[in-house]
């Protein structure tokens, strides 16, 4: 349909020299085109047009000071996408690649996965260039209360409620909430992903990397296979990734990798869960210091596959969890993948394979779980989270974790059955698409043009 690649044209001269933004935008719209074609309305009343901008766009400085008293500057963004289903809802992300089209795309991505989810809430994302790694947790503090003197005069409960995401985790949360406090004067739900202490959930940050592993299993289901007994590989070794695997073992399963930035961790016995954990969330050491207590295992340093591949994605077995950030995974490690036997796989990670891996994936007809369904998790229990905040209450672990699974078995359900009603019933990321944007289009057209 012209119109489709018009708007995707327009939004290259609009929005330039935002690759990830159009690779996001490109994947949703070409999606779409059999709905447009059977519900012209909704061209009708110009919504790609209207879907692909923000509603606001915020930018700003950060000025700080480091530990030896210079004054540092960084960038801050806050994309508030769409808010036709609720307030804006999604992650901040610290990490020196972030720009204004990284945080789009993922603002972008996130309407349709909060779609997905049936909770009240829009789409929305922000963060800032700063490097949390190697900082103090002074020099944290205070870059932390600096972002948030500016933010805090665009978000509320009701407005806008960020959460975590890379190199925001419950230290960052809590010193933005702190700060947050301080200037309005006001203790709300105003973040999520906070401390169990101070109006957190429990379960909030080990659901993403749960989500993952039950959309997977729901997506073996339907082959009438379980997890349990498969091998499985996972990228990265924040929270996403450590989570999927203790959930992982829980099913049964046997996670054999892990990685960071430096490289790839492979214990053909099983990663020590205890041992991961321990490195990252207390030391933030290397996953090459794994092998002083684990010396069978193999660590391989990030490059070994310089035409472009990841040593994560180069290993015999059933499924595969990429969990660490966009465009880790290739055309080519999409093909080694399926040349090593793996027939199932779910994104903990935002549009972690590009769009060539995700046509080989399509094409083999395996279980492919694309991240706006299948991490739909994290940001599900973070508006279970800002229920609880509503309520004054706190949920035991047992109704989020099965509130979580409900959700994660209606996520796919809705994307299964839209995939069939389109005559692609192997296609979750046309299913995905479909069922995300059909809730938030509607919402739109019943609210008029605003």
């Amino acid at each position: 349909m012209p119109y489709v690649h018009e708007t995707l044209e327009n939004l290259r001269k609009s929005s330039p020299a935002q690759t990830e933004f159009y690779q996001a935008a490109e994947e949703v719209l070409e999606c779409l085109r059999p709905l447009f074609q059977r519900s012209p309305y909704y061209h009708d009343h110009s919504i790609i047009e209207r879907i692909v901008e923000p509603e606001r766009q915020i930018m700003f400085r950060i000025c700080w000071t480091d530990d030896d008293g210079r004054v540092q500057v960084n960038k801050g963004y806050r994309i508030q996408f769409n808010s036709a289903l609720g307030p804006y809802k999604g992650g901040l992300r610290f990490h020196p690649s972030v720009t204004s089209g990284t945080i789009k795309f993922l603002g972008f991505e996130q309407i349709f996965k909060n779609a997905l989810t049936g909770l009240p809430i829009g789409g929305g994302k922000g963060g800032s260039d700063f490097d949390p790694k190697g900082k103090s947790d002074d020099e944290i503090m205070r870059f932390c209360q600096a972002f948030m003197s500016e933010l805090y005069r665009h978000i509320g409960p009701n407005t806008d409620v960020p959460a975590g995401d890379i190199g925001v985790g419950g230290r960052e949360i809590g010193y933005m909430f702190g700060q947050y406090k301080r200037l309005t004067g006001r203790y709300e739900g105003v973040l999520t992903g906070k401390g169990l202490d101070w109006g957190g959930s429990i379960g909030r940050k080990e659901a993403t990397g749960y989500g993952a592993v039950y959309f997977a299993q729901n997506m073996l289901e339907a082959l009438g296979k379980t997890l349990e007994g498969k091998t499985c590989l996972v990228s990265g070794a924040g929270n996403v990734a450590i989570y999927t695997i203790e959930k992982l073992y829980e099913m049964g399963a046997k996670p054999v990798t892990c990685s960071d930035s430096r490289g790839t961790l492979h214990d053909a016995r099983g990663i020590d869960l205890d041992l991961l954990k321990e490195l990252k969330e207390v030391k933030r050491a290397s996953l090459e210091a794994y092998l002083e207590q684990h010396p069978e295992a193999t660590y391989i340093p990030a490059g070994e596959y310089p035409e472009g591949g990841h040593a994560v994605w180069r290993i015999k077995a059933d499924a595969a969890f990429p969990c660490a950030t966009q465009n880790e995974l290739t055309a080519d490690d999409a093909q080694a993948l399926l040349d090593n036997g793996v027939y199932c796989i779910s994104e903990g990670a935002n549009m972690p394979s590009t769009a060539d891996a995700v046509d080989r994936f399509l094409e083999a007809k395996i279980a492919y779980g694309p991240g706006k369904a299948a991490n739909a998790g994290g940001v599900a229990t973070s508006q279970l989270e800002m229920a609880q905040n509503s309520s004054m209450e706190q949920w035991p672990l047992e109704k989020v974790d099965d509130k979580l699974k409900e959700i994660m078995a209606n996520i796919h359900r809705q994307c299964a059955d839209t995939a069939e009603e389109f005559g692609e019933p192997t296609n979750l990321v046309l299913g995905a698409n479909i069922a995300g944007f059909r809730k938030v289009a509607d919402a739109m057209i019943d609210q008029g043009v605003v």
